[in-house]
């Protein structure tokens, strides 16, 4: 098991936002979290990650806990962050950007490589080497952020909401994309989305939150019907 989460409660301050949080990631899966807005979701992911510290519970990391440890050392773990809103550098240029992206490996050749990779599954970004992140649409500006949570060569992606603000044909062929790294670099992904339709395509496993807890669980087909989503995004009183 890769990933192992028991009990995890946190917030922001004295506000607590997640609470008795317990789920699983094994090698080589993709996990969605979904449910409606405002339920702790990307708190969850940023409590994981180390960006804010969990008040309770423990997160196992191949079989390590990790519990609130800094981002940075999760970085060199093999644990990449990807955070809503395509979260990139826009006065360095798409490939800069992505050498960024492999800051914790100190072996440049296994960086230049990891980003042949990232072109091959982002064809669009080969094309764009040398322009300014800036210049960049906002479907090649996510592309470029998961790309730069590639170049590090993780184990583990935790993805915040990637589908934000994209066309639909673009987050179509991210989740593609998401997929093809789970099946050929073996990598598991932890995604929080809103887009349940697109992101239930590519899911192992799901988990659905609400009001700060896991109230369901299951695989993904367990939940790709109308009437199922329907009980997703239902928010009881």
């Amino acid at each position: 098991m890769l990933v192992e989460v028991k009990g995890l409660t946190a917030g922001y301050g004295k506000k607590t936002v997640i609470r008795d949080i317990h789920l699983t990631v094994d090698d080589n899966e993709i996990v969605a979290i979904i449910g409606p807005n405002g339920t702790g979701k990307s708190t969850l992911l940023k409590a994981l990650y180390g960006a804010i510290k969990p008040t309770n519970g423990e997160f196992y990391y191949c079989g390590r806990n990790i519990t609130g440890r800094n981002p940075g050392m999760n970085a060199h773990d093999g644990i990449s962050y990807i955070s809503q809103g395509a979260n990139v550098f826009p006065d360095l240029t798409m490939e800069q950007n992505l050498l960024m992206g492999g800051y914790t490996i100190k072996d440049k050749s296994k960086v230049n490589e990891r980003i042949q990779q990232v072109y091959e599954l982002f064809p669009a970004l080969k094309g764009r080497k040398g322009s300014r992140a800036r210049s960049l649409s906002g479907g090649e500006r996510q592309q470029l952020a998961f790309g730069m949570g590639l170049v590090c060569s993780p184990k583990l992606i935790f993805s915040d909401e990637p589908s934000i603000g994209l066309a639909p044909a673009i987050v179509k062929t991210l989740m593609r994309t998401i997929k093809q790294v789970k099946e050929e670099m073996g990598t598991s992904v932890l995604i929080v989305e809103q887009n349940a339709k697109e992101v239930l395509r590519i899911a192992d496993r799901v988990y659905v939150m609400k009001i700060g807890k896991i109230t369901n669980e299951g695989p993904a087909e367990k939940f790709n019907t109308p009437e199922e989503l329907k009980k997703v995004y239902l928010v009881e009183e």
